[in-house]
């Protein structure tokens, strides 16, 4: 068997479609558009969201809220249980997150979190820290140093 004996399985192919080729070929006449009507006219094209002329769902809805999209920060979130893996003494940074495949990327800063347990002296350096996680590193004899972002 070579590669030019390849071909499709039975039945998984069909011979394109060609209309607008005589009323014998069963797609004559309208081509399989019906009749009169916006579509059934050459260039017709619609607009995404377009309801034919009824206010359309996304303007009918209310706009609230505010999103802070453009200059919003994204923080890689790093939690006290993945700190425990390091040894004492320690000084854990964003590039040492990186390298130890605890981030996947650094994003906007790094991110210390109390999930878990730290029970290590640890310096700690991250772009920010929720109150409990540092608490948490102080209490166990580490330092919580916040970077500049």
């Amino acid at each position: 068997m070579g590669l030019h004996d390849l071909k499709p399985a039975k039945g998984a192919t069909s011979s394109r479609k060609r209309v607008g080729r005589g009323q014998g070929s069963g797609l004559g006449k309208t081509a399989g558009r019906g009749e009169k009507g916006q579509k059934s006219r050459s260039g017709y094209s619609h607009k995404s969201g377009f309801e034919g002329g009824q206010m359309p769902l996304h303007r009918r809805l209310p706009k609230r809220g505010f999103t802070n999209a453009r200059f919003r920060k994204e923080f890689a979130v790093v939690n006290l249980d993945k700190l425990e893996a390091f040894e004492p003494g320690t000084i854990v940074t964003p590039e040492v997150l990186l390298r130890r495949g605890v981030v996947s990327k650094l994003m906007d800063g790094i991110k210390v979190l109390a999930k878990g347990k730290l029970t290590k002296a640890l310096t700690v350096r991250a772009h920010k820290f929720s109150g409990k996680a540092q608490e948490a590193i102080q209490g166990a004899g580490g330092k919580a140093e916040v970077l500049e972002a």
